[in-house]
């Protein structure tokens, strides 16, 4: 048993980061999933909630590795 973690950019900030590949948030660019660091999540939820949003709320495990067997290959 092994466990992963996914790193790249934030979408939002551009800085490097990890996280669980199947549980952090993300928004859609161009058809495809970005990720999203948790500092860019609390800094947009305050604007979020203002402008009538849900704020995001990140799984519990987003930023931690997961176990290899939830991968989807």
């Amino acid at each position: 048993m092994g466990y992963a973690f996914a790193t790249s950019p934030c979408i939002g900030c551009g800085r490097i980061f990890s996280y669980n590949p199947m549980r952090v948030p993300s928004c859609r660019i161009n058809e495809s999933r970005e990720p999203i660091c948790r500092w860019c999540v609390e800094r947009v939820n305050p604007e979020r909630i203002k402008n009538g949003l849900e704020p995001i709320v990140p799984h519990a495990d987003a930023y931690d590795a997961c176990d290899e067997n939830e991968l989807e290959w």
